[in-house]
Parts: structure tokens; sequence; C-alpha cells
């Protein structure tokens, strides 16, 4: 007989291994209705969360915060996935670098964070149409957040997409994702659509099964038309509100379970021309203490608010439209700029007496710099560089067509006629029903006119010779993010009036602005004569080097009005100096080149320009200029908004 062969180490050690490490069948988060807590692989377990939104940070950033966020106590991370941002277009799909889903889930494992989810398929959360691709109001009559058959066939597409890409990465299946909430604060919503809901939670356990912990999460007034029946229900609200109030009402909805507030504030958003928003350190530690002795599980909303780069910002309408800024600061424990505040050492005392706190010290600040002041240096009108902002030149219709008519999503479109008889008195030119959505520049014959603006400036008086060209700047400032809107267009909505006359016969250029600014180097830019204080849409820019060590900093632009800024082809985001309350733009390190290498920085000033047309890079932000007071804490509940 044959002697057996030993058996080889390997296969000797492969039991053991098997029985000492955790196993994905083993892995579960569940609600523990008779004792009112959550058990994480049958372990009494409660969450002191943090949000963070990675579209709002650049990636090479993200461990970074992601880290600091551990180090102050916190065990999970809470985001939303915002469904414009991967979908730009119908069907085509978009993963790579800063949408790199996948690497930022990675990035919260490597921190040791578990993961709460919100992919919507609407977020809120002061992002452009919250969330939502604009690309679905080119179908004018859709009912969005509603079971209307063209929305849900749209949002079963791109779930189809998204949630098999996080199906590996939930809890149960060996990844970090915990939880995940279907849509969003939709009892604040005026559709209260229960087959809506249902549908979404029908699709959500169709794609990730049974195991995944679904929720809800609503302001007090939106759990009757949010909540649903095999979610479980969560409430948020901030440190001015009255917490046993509010968790006593919680109770009828979800009677057993912890007590979850999924949003609680730590500062809050601020508006173009209110004030600068912040929420007292002692307020929301006191809060926070007061809802962990009670043994409920909290997400902090923001915990690191990040920045509206680029056209991403949403907007409120509070009886009149009001955008968002571009800083998402947030008065947040970590600043716009990743740095720990004094809210963050006083939350983190908090979460020590409550679960053990990672040892060790936190990274220091990130180096600041200071440079300038720079002088820009003008290089033309808007108008002319119509054929490189449009090269495929323009759409012509008798009545004006909006930015979703010609697939226009962010930014800036150009209408275009002539005026077909002389006018030569001051003449009322307007456009009804408050038909400009949002902001139109308006030029006869190249001269900057003034500005209509939605619910605000309604009228200009115009004169011009028959033929003289008719321009309207129209700026898209950002789609509505919460509450009432349901299909927020944008442009001239209307044929715009002047006297009594309908102007008919125009052009649409929809600008390529972001495109145009990448390749500005190569370009012989026109140059023409010029005005000593230009005003109007007019480029401006300037090159400069940086010879030292490269830090974060802060573009200030003293006297300057409002408009767009790029630096090294990256578009920062609005600047308002005129409106306030922000006045600096946060400027990543990792954007700025060094080593002498020359950095540009593009202006696309749209009103005014200062006599000195000078910038500056501070090392510290202003968020709150003195023009507009801070809103500080009142015994008051606030007004939520919603996210």
């Amino acid at each position: 007989m044959a002697r057996e062969k030993p058996p080889c180490l390997p296969s000797l050690l492969l039991p053991l291994l098997t029985l000492l490490l955790p196993q994905a069948d083993t892995r579960s988060f569940v609600v523990d209705r008779d004792n009112d807590r959550f058990l994480l692989d049958g372990v009494p377990f409660r969450y002191v969360s943090g949000s963070l939104h990675y579209f709002r940070v650049p990636r090479v950033l993200w461990a970074d915060r992601l880290f600091k966020m551990r180090l102050s106590g916190l065990n999970a991370v809470q985001f939303y996935v915002p469904w414009n941002y991967h979908e730009p277009q119908p069907g085509v799909y978009n993963f790579n670098g800063s949408r790199d889903l996948i690497a930022f889930l990675n990035e919260a494992a490597i921190a040791d964070l578990l993961v709460i989810l919100r992919p919507g398929p609407y977020i809120c959360a002061e992002w452009e149409m919250g969330g939502l691709p604009s690309w679905l109001l080119r179908n004018p009559k859709i009912h969005l957040r509603s079971s209307d058959p063209d929305f849900l066939a749209a949002v079963d597409s791109w779930f189809k997409v998204l949630l098999p890409k996080i199906y590996p990465w939930l809890y149960h299946n060996g990844g970090n994702i915990i939880s995940i909430q279907v849509e969003n604060e939709y009892g604040s919503y005026k559709a209260c659509d229960f087959s809506y809901m249902r549908h979404l939670a029908g699709l959500f356990r169709a794609l990730l099964g049974d195991k995944i912990l679904l929720f809800t999460t609503d302001g007090p007034q939106g759990l009757k038309c949010g909540s649903l029946q095999g979610l479980y229900t969560t409430i948020d609200f901030g440190p001015a509100d009255n917490m046993t109030k509010i968790f006593t009402l919680l109770r009828k909805y979800e009677p057993h379970g912890p007590l979850v507030n999924s949003e609680y504030y730590t500062g809050w958003l601020d508006y173009w021309g209110q004030n600068h928003s912040t929420r007292s350190i002692l307020s929301v530690t006191k809060g926070l203490e007061n809802m962990l002795k009670l043994g409920a599980s909290v997400n902090m909303y923001m915990f690191h608010g990040g920045t509206n780069f680029g056209y991403w910002n949403g907007a409120d309408e509070k009886g009149r439209f009001l955008p968002i800024t571009t800083s998402y600061d947030y008065d947040a424990p970590i600043s716009e700029a990743g740095d720990p505040t004094p809210k963050f050492f006083a939350l983190r005392n908090v979460i020590s007496k409550f679960q053990k706190v990672p040892l060790g010290p936190l990274p220091p600040p990130s180096s600041k710099m200071m440079l300038g002041p720079l002088t820009l240096h003008l290089d033309g009108d808007l108008l002319d560089f119509l054929d490189f902002l449009c090269p495929h030149g323009p759409i012509r219709s008798i009545l004006p067509m909006t930015f979703e008519a010609v697939k226009q999503d962010h930014g800036f479109m150009l209408y275009r006629t002539y005026l077909t008889q002389t006018i030569f008195e001051p003449t009322p030119f307007w456009v009804p029903n408050n038909g400009v959505h949002d902001r139109a520049y308006v030029m006869v014959d190249g001269v900057f006119q003034g500005v209509l603006e939605r619910n605000m400036r309604h009228k200009l008086l115009l004169t011009g010779k028959l033929g003289a060209k008719l321009d309207i700047l129209l700026e898209n400032m950002g789609r509505l993010s919460f509450g009432s809107n349901s299909s927020d267009f944008k442009g001239v909505l209307e044929p715009p009036i002047l006297g009594q006359t309908i102007l008919t016969q125009w052009m649409m250029f929809p600008l390529k602005i972001d495109n145009f600014v990448k390749w500005w180097f190569p370009l012989q830019l026109p140059k023409t004569s010029r005005p000593q204080f230009p005003s109007g849409p007019t480029f401006y820019s300037t090159t400069f080097p940086i010879l030292g060590l490269v830090g974060d900093t802060f573009l200030y632009l003293p006297g300057w009005t409002k408009g767009q800024v790029w630096i090294n082809g990256f578009n920062l985001g609005r600047y308002w100096t005129k409106q306030g309350p922000q006045q600096t733009l946060y400027v990543p390190r990792p954007l700025l080149f060094s080593s002498g290498i020359l950095n540009i920085i593009i202006l696309l000033e749209l009103e005014k320009v200062p006599p000195q047309p000078e910038v500056q890079f501070l090392d510290k932000p202003i968020l709150n200029s003195s023009i507009h007071k801070t809103y500080i804490d009142s015994p008051e509940p606030m007004v939520l908004s919603g996210h």
C-alpha cells in the first residue's frame, strides 16, 4: 500500500486561518428592536458619524480628510452620491478621477471608517438640482421625484449601473457600507407619492438583497410623507431644536430600535447676499452629548464641508431665488481647507466620553501661502471670443430656447437678435413672468446696458438703431436643490419685450467656456481698442510663478463685481465680491505649479472691473464680508433648508 503524503503546510493552515478571519457571512449590521440598539456582528453598536462629500474635495485630499475624521473619534462617514456628477448625459457614465466612488469607499476603509451611503436619486445637499441630472428636463413635462414613468425609467437605468458597483462593498459582503438611505427628506417635497417610495424600496431590495439596512431621513414635519413601512425611520435636527420633543415624535413612526439623528447640524450653509452662518461650539457639543447620553446614533452634517467648485452649487427659493455660495465651509469641525478647528477638538472631547478615540497627534494645519497683489491684463470682451466659445455656431429659433432645450447643462448661453426698428427714446426692455433664469447681462452693439435678475431686477431702458445687435448673456446660477422645486428651467423662458414689441428671430450660442480656457495658451487672442475701465462680460488673465514653497491659499478679488475664475484650467467657481458674504475662493495646493513653472489665472468678470484690476492670494479665508452681519445661534429653532 502506498504511503500517504503528509499534508502540506498551507493546507494545514487554511482551516485555522478560516476560523481566525472574520467571514463575510458572519458579518452583520442589524436593528435590535427589543433593546433599542444596533448590533454590529452581534455586538451592541452605536455610530458617531460625520458627513463629507467626495465631490466637494479634490481626490488627492480624500485620505487626509478621512484620516482626520477618524482621529476625531468618529467610527463612520456619511455621504451622498450625486447622480448628475456621474451620468452627465443619458447613458454616459463617469466614475473616473474625482468621481471614482469605489476609490473613495476604499479610502474610507483604509481610514477605518464605516459608511452610511445616501445614493438618492435626489440628494439636495445644496448641490445643483439636488443631484438630479438636468437632462431630465429635456422632457419639459416630466414630474421629478414621483412615479411618473419617464422619471422612474431614468432612475431605474441609473441605479442598475450604480447599485451593482456598491454591492461588493456592503458590510455583510465584506465591505464597509452598513446602511443605505432611500431618497432624501422626501416628506419635505410636495408630491407625497408613496408609490414612488415603494418603487425605490423595491428596486434597492432587488439589486442589493434583503440583508442591507435601508432607512429614510426627514425633518420633524416630513415624517408623515417621508417614512415608509419596511424602511428604518430616522430624523434630522440641529442644536437649537428641542431634542426630547423631536425624538418623542420619531417614536410614533419607529416605536422600537435605536434613536438616530441622521443630520445633526454643526453649522449651516451660506447664500449669496445674506449673512455668513455659524453655530457656537457650546451649543453643538452640548446637543451631541445629550443625544449620546440617550444612546442615540448620530451623524454630524457637515464634519467637513468642502467647496462647490465649478458650477455645482445649488439654490433655494424662499420668496426669491437664493443661490448657494461657492464655499461650503459650513462652519464645520474641519474647515474648508481641511484644518481641524476648535469645534473639532471640543467634539472630540465629547466623543471620548462615550467611545475610544484613536491615540496619536493630529497632523498640523496645512501650510498656507500669500502672494501678490497680481495685476491682471485685459484679454477682450466675451463677444470677441464667440467663435472660440461656440465653435459649432448658433442655434436659430423664432422664440428663445431654454438651456435644457439646446442641451446646455451649466454655465452660460448667449442670446442674440437684431432690432427691427430704431428706438430713439429710452424704452423698457423686460422678460414677462419672471422669465430670466437666472441673471442676464444685456448689451446693444457690444455696449453693456445692465443686468436683469430673477425675482430682483425686471426691467432695463434701452435705445438702439434699426439693425442694432441685441445680446443677452444668460448665467445659470445653479438649479434649485430643495423643497418646492419641480423643474427649474434655465435661460430666457419667455420672449423678451422691448416697448410694445415681442422680440423674435433669436440665435442661441451655448458657450463652452471651460473647454476654451484649457486652450488659452495657443490661441492668438483678438485685441481691439478698449475703454479704460471696461464693463460687461470681459476676460482678464495673468501668469505667475511660485518660487518658494507652495501651500493652500485663498484668492481675494477686491473691487471685482461678479464672475467665474479658473486657475491652471480648473474652474474654482463663482465669485460675487460685491454681494458677499464670501470674499475669497479656496485654492487647494495641488492645483498650483511649483518650481517657477508659470501658473495662469483667468477671470470672466460679468459686470464691472475695478480701476486696479488686481487679485491677491491670502493665507486666511474671508467668508463674512463686513457688509453682512454674521448669523449666530439664536434660541429659536432654525428653519431647516434640508439636505
